[in-house]
């Protein structure tokens, strides 16, 4: 079964349900919601609508009236930094849970009930990487992509990329065999043949400070001028330049500290 997709365009792509296995959300959990709101709002245009509580005070960041990503805030008392977490697509949260854990992932939270929308999980896979597991009910997840200010696509940094992709693919294997290319340090998640995420071993490279981690790829159509204006908006530029799976990158931090990077897409839809 693939993906439901609306009409590319000037619009972008509309989605109307995700395969298992997809990333299909970004979620953000921040210390100051009102803050965070106010940079992502200037940054990519976004509007904001209130959404679920399941864990506390929670927004979705809307664009050309879809919704793309949310936006949720940290417990108070909890030393947690701000983080982007990408969501994967499931029809059976529960079960996928389960097999995070026989796979020696980790269940965080969950699996729970958020109000209507769906139900959820946040993992983390046996390196220590985390994501959430999303299984839709009235929220399928982002509606849109393929415009300024929304998500482009997803690279997970760890230190075996060819061991990691064992792992995701016995966990998502309902959705499709993913495919790992020839190199083992460079490894791309394939569901149905189609490109979804990529996997990058970093090995002794990666930073001790971040560990094993998800980075989400937000699309803008210039990546200097949108690192430019991240930084006047009071975050930085924490790497300049580079070539991914989806175009130009830069990678940069909000004013929290969050991890994310702004990409030029090429012309070949990968997310």
């Amino acid at each position: 079964m693939t993906e439901a997709r609306g009409p590319a365009g000037p619009n972008g792509t509309t989605h109307a349900w995700h395969p298992p296995g997809t990333p299909c959300w970004a979620s953000l959990m921040v210390h100051g919601m009102a803050a965070t709101q106010e940079f992502y709002g200037a940054l990519f245009g976004w509007e904001f609508r209130r959404g679920p509580r399941p864990l506390g005070r929670y927004a979705r960041a809307v664009l050309n009236d879809r919704e793309v990503a949310g936006i949720g805030l940290l417990p108070p008392d909890r030393q947690l930094s701000a983080a982007w977490t990408p969501y994967f697509a499931s029809d059976d949260v529960d079960a996928t849970a389960e097999s995070v854990r026989s796979c020696g992932g980790t269940v965080a939270v969950g699996p729970l009930d958020a109000a209507e929308a769906g139900r959820l999980a946040i993992v983390s896979d046996p390196m220590g990487a985390v994501f959430g597991v999303w299984q839709a009910a009235g929220h399928l997840g982002r509606g849109l992509t393929g415009v300024p200010g929304t998500p482009a696509w997803n690279d997970l940094f760890t230190y075996d990329a060819a061991g990691v992709a064992k792992f995701y693919r016995t966990v998502f294997a309902s959705g499709g065999e993913p495919v790992v290319d020839d190199d083992p340090d460079d490894v791309v998640l394939r569901i149905e043949g189609r490109p979804v995420a990529g996997i990058h071993g970093a090995g002794a490279v990666l930073p001790r400070d971040r560990g094993p981690h998800w980075m989400t790829y937000f699309q803008v159509e210039d990546v200097d001028r949108a690192a430019e204006r991240v930084a006047a908006l009071g975050g930085h530029v924490v790497r300049s330049g580079g070539v991914t799976a989806v175009g130009r990158a830069v990678t940069v931090a909000d004013p929290e500290g969050a991890l994310f990077a702004v990409v030029s897409r090429s012309d070949q839809p990968l997310g």
